[in-house]
C-alpha cells in the first residue's frame, strides 16, 4: 500500500444474491489500512452507480450497458423455479421450461434474466421486485423463474425452488468505470481472479530487481591497486628461500 492510500476507502456495490465476503475476506488481510465499503444496490441501478462514481467497483448480473465500463465475466448461475411447496413440480428433482406451459409465471420489473420467449403464461400482474414476486409464489398466484442464489436469499418456508435445465442463466461480472482504473480497483481485480499477493501481475513484484547498493555488495572488495583484497585470516604467499 502506497502513502497515497492511506486512508482511502474502497467502495464495492454487489447486486442481491452474489456474496461478495471471501472477496473481502482476503482485501482486509491484504489491504489492512484500506476499509471497504460494501453497497447493496438493485440491479437495474448498479450501472448508474458506478457510472456516477458511487462505488469504484460492483459486482453485476449481465448483460449490461458496457459503455464506459470493463467488465469481467465470473460465474454463471443455474436457474431455478419458484414453487409452492404444494405445488406438483416441487415433486421433481429438476423440470424443463416445457414442464411449465400451463402455469402463470411472474415477470417482477427487476428480472435479471435475458428471454427470448417468456415461459408459461403471462401473469395477471407484473410485480415490481423479485421479492414481491416471491409473496405471490406463496399466494399461490404464479410461479417464478430466477438466478438460484436470489431464490435463496429470499427463500420462505412456504415455497421451494427446482432447477431448470434448459433456461438462460444469469452470468455474474466484476464491472468498474475504464477511466477510473485506480491501484485499488486493479488490487481488487487481482483478488477476484485469485492472484496471490507475490503475482507478477499484481503491484507487489514476486522477485525485486537489486538495487544498485546491493549489487555493488555482492562484488569483492578491491585495494588501490585495483587488485582484490585478502581475507584478514590469510596470509600472502611468500618467496621461498632457496
Amino acid at each position: 500500500m502506497t502513502d497515497g492510500e492511506t486512508g482511502r476507502v474502497f467502495r464495492l456495490a454487489y447486486v442481491p444474491g452474489v456474496t461478495p465476503a471471501k472477496w473481502v475476506n482476503v482485501w482486509t488481510e491484504r489491504m489492512p489500512g484500506v476499509p471497504v465499503t460494501l453497497v447493496t444496490v438493485p440491479a437495474a441501478e448498479v450501472v448508474g452507480l458506478l457510472r456516477d462514481g458511487g462505488a469504484d467497483a460492483g459486482f453485476v448480473r449481465l448483460p449490461v450497458d458496457r459503455d464506459g465500463l470493463s467488465v469481467i465475466p465470473l460465474y454463471v448461475e443455474t436457474t431455478v423455479v419458484v414453487v409452492p411447496k404444494d405445488h406438483a413440480v416441487a415433486a421433481a428433482d429438476e423440470v424443463a421450461i416445457t414442464d411449465l406451459t400451463d402455469d402463470e409465471v411472474l415477470h417482477p420489473l427487476d428480472d435479471t434474466i435475458e428471454w427470448t420467449v417468456r415461459p408459461g403464461l403471462p401473469a395477471f400482474t407484473r410485480p415490481a421486485t423479485t421479492a414481491d414476486a416471491v409473496e405471490l409464489v406463496a399466494a399461490g398466484t404464479g410461479l417464478l423463474l430466477v438466478p438460484q442464489s436470489l431464490a435463496r436469499l429470499h427463500h420462505r418456508r412456504d415455497v421451494t425452488y427446482r432447477p431448470v435445465l434448459d433456461a438462460p442463466q444469469s452470468q455474474v461480472a466484476l464491472a468498474w468505470p475504464t477511466d477510473a482504473t485506480t491501484d485499488l480497483v486493479e488490487d481488487f481485480i487481482g483478488i477476484v481472479r485469485g492472484r496471490t499477493v507475490n503475482s507478477s501481475r499484481g503491484r507487489t513484484p514476486a522477485s525485486p530487481a537489486e538495487k544498485p547498493a546491493q549489487r555493488q555488495a555482492r562484488k569483492p572488495a578491491q585495494n588501490g591497486s585495483g587488485r582484490r583484497a585478502v581475507p584478514a585470516g590469510r596470509k600472502r604467499k611468500g618467496h621461498r628461500p632457496r
